[in-house]
């Protein structure tokens, strides 16, 4: 007897050999962040997370009960990932970190930014769709939460997710717990940006229009209109789409600390020190919403598929839109490929574009004109979440 704890590990792994499964796909998201390099800020904290929340007995996952305390990564689901003190904090330290003068001085950029969040509304009817053939069983308030993944910003669809969730329980809607798939499907997506992209983008762009330069001349904006844009934005949607103020006023005030330069302290700890903590956390948190049981089940892939083919549209929709302008203005044309950067994956998308860029021209650099749009795209996906849970939750009423 007293041995037997000494292969209870064993023993559980031989119940619930999908826990193997979730080590490999672990081991994947390692290997993609250390070898390859890409968003190891994400991808690190986010395997590890995954790694602890399948190991045997689960000490660091597990509800507080008869065999122990509650595991550490379960009390940061429940007091600070359900109740939006996460995204909300990561959501300040985006503002404090952002230099809004690429939406200023050029805004078309927020016209590709809003473009881009087509997907959202395509992936949500997709889930409507599926659920009338019978092959999944998503309602409205789930379809919103997935939908949102299009928009590749982890932090609003943990919001959104939760938001939804909550209404349904509290007006006796059955609702199916989905906050952790779609948060995890949206953070994957913000982390395999660079394996996503490149494809979309080269099967709907020519390699002239992907060697489009556009030169990069900001028109000077003062420091006057970079304060008032954040406390205007703030009154704006707060006036228009009540329901967004928490994402777009949270984030706007982290910008309100930045800009006047009378902080420095506020602002540098919020868009350092402060963020970094939160996204250590954070990404652990995810990760240890998907033990194997939980994420191997048809529900869960098919969340990770309509959120997949949500973020592609949103992809696709951004270029179509790019491409569109230009036939509007072939003396100035832009690179359609900037069109892709108005997702909300800040600063991975515009990163993506510019890499695509330097390989068919080392000399031509549009990183700046991408982070207009994908500046953009973060201010869009808030505001397109707070028109959701504007709407939604009147229709299922």
């Amino acid at each position: 007897m007293e041995f037997e704890s000494l292969w209870a590990g064993f023993t559980e792994i031989g119940d619930d050999p999908r826990m193997v499964i979730m080590w490999a796909i672990a081991g994947f998201l390692f290997y993609w962040g250390i070898a390859q390099k890409k968003e190891p800020l994400l991808l690190l904290p986010i395997a590890a997370g995954i790694l602890f929340a399948n190991m045997p007995l689960e000490a660091l996952t597990r509800e507080a009960g008869p065999d122990g305390d509650e595991g550490l990564f379960r009390f940061f689901q429940e007091n600070a990932l359900n109740n939006d003190l996460m995204p909300l904090l990561i959501f300040m330290g985006l503002g404090a970190a952002t230099d809004f003068e690429p939406v200023l001085s050029s805004p078309r950029s927020l016209l590709l930014g809003a473009g881009a969040q087509f997907g959202v509304f395509v992936a949500l009817l997709g889930a409507l769709l599926l659920s009338f053939t019978g092959v999944f069983d998503f309602g409205l308030l789930e379809a919103a939460s997935i939908g949102i993944i299009g928009g590749a910003d982890g932090p609003t669809t943990i919001f959104i997710s939760n938001k939804m969730h909550e209404y349904g329980v509290n007006n006796g809607i059955e609702v199916s717990n989905i906050v952790g798939a779609t948060t995890v499907a949206a953070y994957s997506y913000m982390a395999l940006v660079p394996i996503i992209q490149p494809p979309v983008i080269k099967l709907l762009t020519t390699q002239r229009e992907r060697r489009i330069r556009m030169e990069y001349s900001a028109k000077p904006v003062s420091r006057r209109v970079k304060i008032m844009f954040p406390i205007l934005t703030t009154i704006v949607i707060g006036v228009l789409v009540p329901q967004a103020v928490p994402l777009i006023g949270i984030m706007m005030f982290g910008n309100l600390i930045r800009e006047p330069g009378v902080v420095p302290r506020l602002a540098n700890t919020a868009q350092n020190e402060l963020m970094n903590i939160v996204i250590i956390l954070l990404g652990l948190t995810v990760g240890s919403l998907m033990p194997g049981r939980v994420f191997l089940q048809t529900e869960t892939i098919g969340i990770f598929l309509l959120g997949l083919f949500a973020f592609m549209v949103a992809t696709v929709s951004g270029l179509l839109l790019a491409k569109t302008m230009n036939l509007f203005n072939r003396k100035n044309p832009i690179n359609p490929m900037i069109g892709a950067a108005g997702v909300s994956a800040v600063p991975m998308a515009a990163r993506v574009v510019q890499d695509m860029a330097s390989k068919e021209d080392p000399d031509n650099f549009i990183l700046m004109h991408a982070m207009g749009p994908n500046i953009a795209g973060v201010i869009g996906t808030a505001t397109v979440a707070g028109i959701l849970l504007n709407i939604v939750p009147q229709l299922v009423s």
